[in-house]
């Protein structure tokens, strides 16, 4: 006895935890299979809507931004029968094997039909045993090196690193060939924090005021090389002058030449960032796929993948009244300096950056990259609310009305200890000092969060300032206030 649930709602399906199967690399491929050719096979709730099969599906068309799904519900089922029938489900296709030659046949017509192949699941390296193609002949050499001489060694760690990041995830980190599951570990050398950046300067003999070295890193991100070619004897405004707005400067073709170099086929890249870079608080998926004409295959998956790979984009939830949606955002902080200040924009004025400090082009531009760098320090965030060593999630809220965003905090710290943090960022160049407008804005943001979280659970707002609120006064609204400075922690001060 069962019925026919043609689609419903993902977000109230419940996965189940006790499923005995790693299936999380199965995901995006699954994703880009439906994408491509719709949802051809329902899953299979309870009566309790829990997942008996279809469990990979629900993560797939969560990971798709999907709303809905199709889905049979099966009510004759004794809870024994349900687990019996999950582990079959997952085990069953373990035992079919393929007829290579008839699977041959199918593959090369695919292929002379111009079809996307990597759609089927099947890894390079066994296509080309398939089809017959000449293999990588490094990356032949370097499977029969590791396999037959060098993985039975223990004297022996081969590390591989390089900045084609399309090749390493094609080639080795998603490997299927020789090299499948022989990565024992991923490196990810993430930016420097506001921290480790400090104190890199001062190795550099360059010191700067906490104002200025958010500035600094609200340009460079923390990048290591970028931050390599300042110039001691010059001040933070001359530097930026020189290497980004100067024609001859050593940044001013960065951009173009930093996605060509990191990614095949890099139009397609920077026509996604570009199109991200118009949305502070991000896109989701179908919303990408749209604004950029992109297809609905793979191609999309795969670009997302390496961007957020590589760090210049986060996916995160944007939590709204009564559901959560997948978000993709521009993180980058070189990235969104450039589309703001120079892409299309020819400066003649070699002092162009000196000549904006403290008008309202600049603060329109780091007052929501500040925001960012809030983002990009969570961790420090924790430790200066005395939080650290409390579980939470991370989400983005938005108010909307009529269509239009109504409100947005980027940063909600949902602790496990019954409170959530809100907090709100400010950049100025002296204390904040917040108006009753303002005060009202913040009381009707927290009215409206306070709609939609468990009411059970306390608010606090925290304001997080360069420089601190004038006078102390809190009006009453602001439980927590966080300085730049907290930001900055040095080793002595993490006790």
């Amino acid at each position: 006895v069962h019925r026919q649930a043609p689609q419903r709602e993902v977000r109230r399906e419940t996965s189940n935890e006790q499923i005995p199967r790693v299936n999380e690399g199965a995901v995006e491929q699954l994703a880009r299979i439906i994408e491509q050719f719709g949802f051809r096979n329902p899953a299979v709730l309870n009566k309790d809507k829990v997942i008996i099969e279809g469990h990979t599906r629900l993560l797939a068309v969560k990971k798709l931004g999907w709303e809905t799904m199709p889905c049979i519900i099966a009510t004759d089922l004794t809870p024994e029968q349900e687990q019996a029938l999950r582990i079959a489900d997952n085990k069953i296709a373990e035992i079919a094997e393929w007829d290579e030659d008839k699977l041959k046949v199918e593959l090369s017509a695919l292929q002379d039909a111009g079809f996307d192949l990597s759609l089927l699941a099947f890894g390079d390296d066994e296509l080309d045993d398939l089809l017959g193609t000449p293999k990588s002949s490094f990356i032949t050499a370097l499977e029969g090196f590791w396999n037959g001489w060098a993985s039975g060694r223990h004297d022996i760690m081969l590390i591989v690193c390089g900045s084609a990041t399309s090749w390493i995830m094609n080639k080795l980190i998603n490997n299927h060939g020789g090299l499948h599951n022989r990565l024992t570990r991923q490196i990810f050398l993430k930016p420097f924090t506001l921290e480790e950046t400090e104190l890199f300067l001062r190795r550099k003999h360059i010191s700067l005021s906490a104002y200025e070295l958010a500035v600094c890193y609200m340009v460079f991100g923390g990048i290591p090389y970028y931050l390599s070619l300042l110039d001691e004897s010059l001040s933070l405004s001359q530097n930026i002058d020189i290497l980004l707005f100067n024609r001859n400067g050593e940044l001013h073709y960065e951009f173009n030449n930093l996605y060509a170099a990191l990614f095949n086929n890099s139009q397609d890249y920077v026509k996604m960032v570009q199109a991200l870079g118009n949305r502070r608080d991000g896109m989701t998926r179908k919303e990408i796929q749209t604004t950029c004409g992109f297809s609905s295959g793979g191609s999309l998956s795969t670009i997302l993948e390496n961007l957020e790979h590589c760090g210049f984009i986060r996916q995160y939830e944007m939590l709204s009244v009564g559901r959560k949606t997948t978000m993709y955002q521009l993180v980058d902080f070189f990235t969104l300096f450039y589309l703001h200040f120079l892409k299309g924009k020819s400066q003649n004025n070699v002092a162009y950056w000196q000549s904006i400090q403290g008008s309202s082009k600049f603060y329109a531009w780091a007052g929501l990259t500040f925001e960012l760098l809030v983002l990009s320090h969570i961790e420090q965030v924790k430790l200066a609310l005395g939080i650290q060593g409390v579980t939470s999630q991370e989400y983005a809220y938005r108010v909307q009305e009529e269509g239009n965003c109504k409100a947005q905090i980027d940063l909600l710290i949902d602790r496990k200890d019954n409170t959530v943090s809100v907090c709100e960022a400010k950049f100025t160049e002296e204390s904040y000092a917040f108006n009753h407008e303002e005060e009202l804005k913040l009381r009707n943001r927290l009215q409206a969060i306070r709609s939609c979280i468990a009411k059970h659970k306390s608010l606090q707002l925290v304001l997080i300032t360069t420089f601190g609120i004038a006078g102390g006064n809190k009006r009453g609204v602001v439980n927590q206030e966080i300085t730049l400075d907290k930001l900055i922690i040095t080793p002595s001060e993490r006790g």
